[in-house]
């Protein structure tokens, strides 16, 4: 019981998923960082500090607080442009930029076409395997 507990824990992919639990958590610290002091002060010291969760209204004896919603929209739609825009993109443009590396150089042919009948034979091939014509 407790081998294959072990196994289970020792594989590959049950410790990389704690260690991006791990990392994605302490990066959490920084993107929330990054949007509250940095992003939330300059759009404070561009129209004020925007604070909506004052609005509510009553329906039936009912109090709906839609102002803490909409501070919870606008705070995920900061993280989402910060995530996007400082992660993501560049790092699509440097995968990319590895990508158009790899692709510069085309490949040697490895087969030539038969002239016979259309098909595909390797380069040191003197018969088609197909027609069994000779091929030069």
């Amino acid at each position: 019981m407790f081998k294959g507990f072990r196994e289970f824990i020792f594989r590959g992919n049950v410790v990389d998923l704690a260690v991006a639990v791990i990392i994605g958590g302490a990066f959490n610290a920084i993107v929330g960082s990054l949007v509250k002091d940095i992003l939330g002060g300059f759009i404070a010291a561009l129209v004020g500090k925007p604070d909506f969760s004052a609005l509510a209204f009553d329906v039936r004896g009912g109090h709906i607080a839609y102002g803490n919603f909409l501070n919870a929209v606008i705070s995920f739609l900061m993280v989402a442009s910060v995530v996007y825009f400082f992660i993501v993109l560049p790092l699509n443009k440097i995968a990319e930029r590895a990508a158009s590396k790899k692709a510069a150089a085309p490949a040697e042919p490895t087969t030539k076409t038969c002239p016979e009948c259309l098909s595909e034979i390797p380069l040191a091939a003197r018969r088609c395997a197909h027609c069994a014509q000779p091929v030069a």
